[in-house]
Order: structure tokens, then C-alpha cells, then sequence
């Protein structure tokens, strides 16, 4: 599957199928998970009553920005072994969405924080080690946008991404390490309290919704660096049609 899709030729025909599927599938789920989670979902009082629908949002986005910098180190691993550029260009593509992503998680989580703890913030192992997730997102970005050589970009920004992986399980796992205002994991711990089916559900339609949304925008910048790629060298073998005075 890496090798055909190392092609640039086979990405663009898988991509002209996979990028509408992915953008109808993320505008079924996110417009269905959230008219349930506004209108449908009855979270009980215990729980913070209608306050937890924050929950909606910043869960999935939580989610996805760990997924997002997971694919970006994985994609980072395979350029650098088997060196396909088009590997680097989707390491690439995760960055900004994933930084949303993690951007996302930190507002809505502070806001939910308010509500629920009484203080925005909290150096606790969750928050913190989030906060060096969104750091590593800009820092790879600064590396591809400050190193003019891009072939030297991608390996060092690749090097950062793959030892930044090293956060993931940290962010996983903080809750249960370190004493944490966060709760321990709700939905995907086997022996978690659950949630209610009616609070379940639309969470679990928007984490798909936001994952095909992150999707779609990945490989249509994969496509948009492919036509620039493309238009580069187009120009390049244009041949110099100005014609010298020894012609005339």
C-alpha cells in the first residue's frame, strides 16, 4: 500500500475517490453528532449537567490532534527510510490541521476547565503535555517554513516528529501517572464508567466526522503540493523562446 501510493500518478486516482468520501462522510457525521449532542443528549447533573457538552467538541478534538501528529511521525518514518518525498508531503499536510486540532482541545478544555474546576488552567501532566504537542505542530512547521532547502527541511522537521512522538503516550497516560484534575478515561478503558448511549453516540459521530474531515483536508494539500511540484517543472523545461539578434 506505501509503494502504490508513493506514486504520484496512483495517489491523485486514489484521491479523486477518497477525498469526496471522506468530506460526505465528515458533513453526515459532524451536522448529525451535533444536532444529537445540542438538541438530543440529555447529560445528567452529576455529570456537570449542560455544561458537558463541551464535551462534544473538545474530546474529538483531543483525539485528532494525538491522531494527527501520530500519522505525521508515522508518514515522517517512512520518508525517511524509504526516502518517498510524497511521504514527506503528508507528514507535511497533518501539521496545521493537527495544530487546530490540538489548538481546539486547548481552548475548549480551558473553558471546560472554568466551569468544572473553577481556574482555566492547570499544570497538571494532561494540559501540559498537550501544550508541547501544539509546540512540536509549530515548531515542524517553522522548520519547513525557515529552511530554504527543502530537501534538508523535511529530514530534520521528520527527526522532530518522530522523537516528538514520544509525547503521545505521555498524553495518553498522564491521567494515570500523575495526580490530574482530569478524569480517567471514560470510553476507551475496558473497565471505563461508560457514558450514556444519547451522549455516546454523537461523541463517537463526531470523532469519525472530524477524523474524515482531517482526511479530506490532508489529501487535498498532498494534491495541492503535487500541482505545484507538477507546475515547477513544467516551467523548468519550457524551453527560452526569446529570440537573440544572431537569428534575426
Amino acid at each position: 500500500m506505501i509503494s502504490i501510493l508513493a506514486n504520484p500518478l496512483r495517489f491523485i486516482k486514489f484521491a479523486r475517490i477518497a477525498a469526496p468520501l471522506l468530506g460526505i462522510t465528515a458533513l453526515a457525521c459532524i451536522g448529525i453528532g451535533i444536532w444529537l449532542g445540542i438538541w438530543k443528549a440529555q447529560p445528567p447533573e452529576h455529570q456537570g449537567g449542560h455544561n458537558v457538552r463541551i464535551m462534544f467538541v473538545h474530546v474529538p478534538a483531543a483525539w485528532n490532534a494525538m491522531m494527527a501528529y501520530g500519522v505525521m511521525a508515522g508518514a515522517s518514518l517512512i520518508a525517511y527510510i524509504w526516502r518517498h518525498p510524497l511521504a514527506d508531503e503528508l507528514a507535511r499536510a497533518c501539521a496545521l490541521p493537527g495544530a487546530t486540532f490540538t489548538a481546539l482541545g486547548l481552548i475548549t478544555g480551558s473553558l471546560w476547565g472554568k466551569i468544572s474546576w473553577g481556574t482555566y488552567w492547570q499544570w497538571d501532566g494532561r494540559m501540559t503535555s498537550v501544550l508541547i504537542l501544539l509546540f512540536l505542530f509549530i515548531g515542524y512547521m517553522s522548520i519547513w517554513n525557515v529552511i530554504e532547502d527543502k530537501r534538508r527541511a523535511a529530514r530534520i522537521a521528520g527527526l522532530v516528529a518522530m522523537v516528538g512522538s514520544v509525547n503521545l503516550p505521555i498524553i495518553k497516560f498522564s491521567v494515570d501517572w500523575w495526580n490530574s484534575l482530569h478524569q480517567s478515561a471514560t470510553v476507551s478503558s475496558p473497565d471505563a464508567p461508560g457514558l450514556p448511549t444519547d451522549m455516546l453516540l454523537p461523541l463517537l459521530l463526531l470523532a469519525v466526522g472530524y477524523s474524515c474531515f482531517f482526511g479530506w483536508v490532508v489529501i487535498n494539500r498532498v494534491l495541492y503540493a503535487i500541482h505545484v511540484a507538477k507546475q515547477a517543472r513544467e516551467s523548468e523545461r519550457q524551453p527560452n523562446t526569446k529570440i537573440s539578434l544572431e537569428t534575426l
